[in-house]
């Protein structure tokens, strides 16, 4: 059977492409046919008029059909996460020196011959919201601590308002995508107002690097490889991660048309077994090189195969000449990635409260669980016993490490999954963490 499934060409595609490159889908006697879009509403729109039977989307984008929040709405269900993490913040050249000015120093100096960084600062603190981050005078800060880079862009927004200088505007992939919840997540928690202290505009990913060279925008937050281009031409720098903010926060998955997954229901098992075998060869690291040659074909990504190695290895290059390792930067397989957990549902679903996106009820509340479909998950993948979570809910953000839990075949380890500023989302009491 052929199944038709869009995407927009990012690293975290990579399931798809390998899964139809690699023979996957055929070994489940699929035909992949993969369709590159060049926005995520194209995406939506051809879901909505039956282009395509799925594709590769942002988490909250298969939540605000659902709910509504479009004038033509697909009706969607989430039965896969397609990873954890893989995105960054980028600011322009202009905007990194005010940083600077700020207060946030960059300071890195190269240990000896090893290719690696290490960065080199003292104490900065967020006052607003109690975060802090202290350095006795022996320890080296993390240049891109989320916390550390917040307190010196609220110093940033205040000295532009003070001297009556336009806000700074701050692009997104799409109104409703978890890259953009997490930038307004990151702004809320250092005291900074989305909409208000800072503008935001929903832009392509990729061509956000186009638009912070002409000037049009001071920053942006996307996945990769469009923090690494913007790097690579030297028109912005990366000053904080996607996993920094919320470590192994799900990003991508994969949305299906709610009619064609009752109407082929062994098929969408396939599909779904297709994209579990192939994540697996992607997070083999003996394949990076591969998969990057893979994705960079002009079919797919259409760039130079080394602006993909940053999020396969986790080797950022966060300015020119300057080099970082960020360890879980993209997770494809490792974690239970795949699995769709309802509390990550909810987690988007209260930012959407919080951005004032759609009202809390019930009945959204509800609307939010039967989009997320861990049991259909759990179904496609039961005659690979591949290990799973003993629930469908957890805490967000409890474990402060890697741990062993209950699963279907024993333990499986998951964490760390901790938010930068500490907070821990229980997706029993929403109304407790709207109220907070």
């Amino acid at each position: 059977m052929e199944v038709t499934l869009g995407y927009m060409p990012f690293v975290d595609s990579a399931a798809l492409v390998v899964a139809s490159e690699k023979g996957f889908a055929a070994d489940e006697g699929l035909k992949l046919r993969l369709v590159r879009e060049t926005s995520w509403a194209n995406i939506r729109d051809r879901l909505a008029v039956g282009h395509f039977h799925g594709a590769h989307m942002p988490a909250p984008l298969a939540l605000a059909a659902n709910l509504g929040l479009y004038p033509v709405s697909p009706s969607l269900l989430v039965v896969m996460t397609l990873n954890l993490a893989g995105g960054a913040i980028t600011a322009s050249n202009a905007l990194y020196a005010q940083l600077t000015q700020a207060g946030l120093g960059e300071g890195l100096v190269p240990q000896h011959r090893t290719g690696k960084w290490e960065p080199v600062f003292g104490k900065i603190r967020c006052e607003n919201n109690n975060l802090e981050h202290r350095a006795d005078s022996d320890l080296r800060h993390d240049a891109l601590d989320p916390i550390a880079t917040g307190a010196a862009l609220k110093a940033v927004v205040a000295n532009r308002t003070q001297q009556g200088l336009p806000r700074l505007r701050f692009a997104l992939g799409f109104e409703h995508s978890g890259q953009g919840y997490q930038l307004r997540y990151w702004l809320s928690a250092c005291g900074i107002k989305p909409g208000v202290d800072v503008e935001m505009v929903a832009l392509p990913s990729p061509l956000m690097a186009d638009a912070v060279a002409e000037g049009a925008i001071d920053g942006f937050c996307a996945a990769e490889p469009w923090n690494s281009l913007a790097v690579q031409r030297q028109v912005g720098r990366i000053v904080t991660t996607s996993t920094a903010i919320w470590r192994d926060g799900p990003d991508k998955v994969l949305g299906i048309s709610r009619k064609w997954s009752e109407d082929n229901r062994p098929e969408l098992d396939a599909l779904v077994r297709a994209l579990h075998r192939a994540a697996q060869w992607c997070g083999n690291p003996d394949n990076i090189e591969e998969l990057a040659g893979i994705l960079a074909a002009p079919r797919h990504l259409g760039v130079d195969g080394g602006l993909l190695l940053p999020a396969l290895t986790g080797e950022v290059v966060v300015a020119p000449g300057v080099v970082r390792q960020v360890d879980g930067f993209l997770v494809l397989e490792r974690k239970a990635a795949g699995f769709p957990w309802e509390s990550q549902g909810l987690w988007f679903y209260s930012q959407m409260v919080r951005a004032g996106h759609v009202v809390h009820s019930a009945a959204n509340r509800q609307t939010v669980l039967d989009t997320y479909r861990p049991d259909l998950y759990r179904r496609a993948l039961k005659p690979m016993f591949a290990p799973m979570p003993g629930a469908n809910r957890k805490l967000e953000g409890a474990l402060s490490r890697a741990d062993y839990v209950g699963s279907t075949t024993g333990s499986l380890m998951l964490g760390p999954d901790g938010f930068f500023d500490g907070r821990i989302f229980d997706p029993d009491d929403i109304e407790h963490d709207l109220g907070a």
